[in-house]
């Protein structure tokens, strides 16, 4: 073998390196063909073929109704509650409000707030909605006689386990948006406006299936693997506009409103896993594969709660969710509009149970009573926040959202 004299040449390190690169690159193409070595490090910044991106879509800010109720729901959330500082005077709530309305207006249509640092975060909405909502506290500093009369802390319940860092507010935040990053950046312009009024008293975030993941119109799953919102009133129904939208039984600011009740439902996810499919089944109802009733077919069939077993015992059990949700009396329903939740930090996990009605105390409290006296779910929940808020209707351009409310007290 020929060993390399003392005065042969050595290769620099550049040579070495460029030497090797085009090795590499030769095998490269040999492996896989010059084309796609070119495409590999060709960076043309344009979507993969086929991919339509979603980030441009927008609802409407101002009308008659707020958007995030009827909006159909969207893949993560954001419930904010807030806290007024006691200085704060009617005054300071229409500067509040004006504040938030506008930059929601904003942020909403893909354009930034107006005292947003990081503009370029705003230009993809993709389905953005701020909702507003109001707290006993923040009505009252406005017109103490316009408080609805089911605005406050619920009856309590038996199976209640309430914690004050999760329960009430003077004011609510209602993010939604199927981008995480637009939601965090409208979050953040939104709190920014809140600064010289008060203080953040809990934050929720909340988390659907990826839009596009399955059809639209899909009932979503909770963390149990339920098909949670079966029996929900959907906005093309006769019946949506009075069981939601306050009418004239409620304040004069607050009609065409609704009333959110927001709790916060831990599960116990580790003792529901060690339950068998059958017994999961038997205390819901319904079956987890399809969320067909036990009696029925299809999800949406109407299970039959008078059918029994060869021996007598009744398909859908006493203490069954299903059994124990549903009423007689068609004007005790509710708007559901929920998100899972999951808190790595404190090892918890559940679900954000937002619901809208026109009044609260007809209709969520008579079903979350039945629910508290025999639900076997209640075996592996535990409602650990509560709040109620009136959100207000919606506004025009040039008007702020609770306008309604300095107007009714003139």
């Amino acid at each position: 073998m020929t060993q390399p004299t003392g005065d042969a040449p050595r290769p620099s390190r550049r040579r070495v390196l460029l030497g090797g690169a085009a090795a590499a690159g030769a095998g490269a193409v040999a492996l896989s063909g010059g084309d796609a070595l070119v495409r590999s490090l060709r960076s043309t910044g344009e979507p993969p073929t086929g991919a339509e991106p979603h980030g441009e879509r927008v609802h409407p800010f101002h009308g008659g109704h707020q958007a995030g109720v009827a909006t159909p729901p969207q893949a993560h959330a954001r419930f904010v509650g807030v806290d007024l500082r006691e200085d704060v005077d009617a005054d300071g709530v229409r500067r509040l409000l004006t504040l938030l309305s506008d930059d929601a207006s904003r942020l909403t249509q893909g354009r930034h707030a107006l005292a947003d640092t990081e503009p370029e975060l705003a230009g993809a909405p993709a389905a953005l909605t701020v909702t507003l909502g109001f707290g006993p506290g923040l009505v009252e500093r406005v017109d103490p006689r316009s408080v609805p009369s089911w605005l406050g802390p619920l009856p309590h319940f038996a199976t209640d386990r309430l914690e004050d860092r999760w329960s009430h507010g003077d004011l609510l935040l209602q993010v939604c948006c199927d981008d995480p990053i637009t939601l965090s950046h409208a979050v953040r312009m939104l709190l920014k406006d809140t600064r010289a009024f008060g203080t953040v008293r809990w934050s929720q975030e909340g988390f659907r299936r990826s839009y596009g993941a399955e059809p639209e119109g899909t009932t979503m799953r909770n963390l149990m693997g339920q098909v949670d919102g079966t029996v929900n009133p959907a906005p093309p129904d006769d019946d949506f506009g009075p069981l939601v939208w306050c009418g004239d039984e409620a304040p004069g600011w607050l009609r065409g409103g609704t009333a959110l009740v927001l709790r916060r439902i831990s599960m116990d996810l580790d003792e529901w896993d060690r339950l068998d499919r059958p017994g999961r089944e038997d205390s819901v109802g319904r079956r987890l594969g399809d969320g067909a009733p036990l009696t029925g077919g299809n999800e949406h069939d109407e299970p039959d709660l008078d059918a029994v077993t060869p021996l007598g015992f009744p398909v859908i059990a006493e203490y069954a969710h299903v059994r124990r949700a549903r009423s007689e009396d068609p004007d005790e329903r509710i708007f559901r509009r929920a998100y899972n939740y999951e808190s790595d930090a404190e090892g918890d996990a559940g679900l954000l149970f937002a619901c809208y009605q026109r009044d609260p105390e007809r209709q969520f409290v008579p079903i979350q009573r039945r629910l508290d006296e025999l639900d076997l779910l209640n075996e592996w929940i535990t409602h650990v926040g509560s709040a109620v808020f009136a959100v207000p209707p919606g506004c025009g351009e040039g008007g702020f959202v609770g306008q309604s409310l300095f107007e009714d007290r003139s």
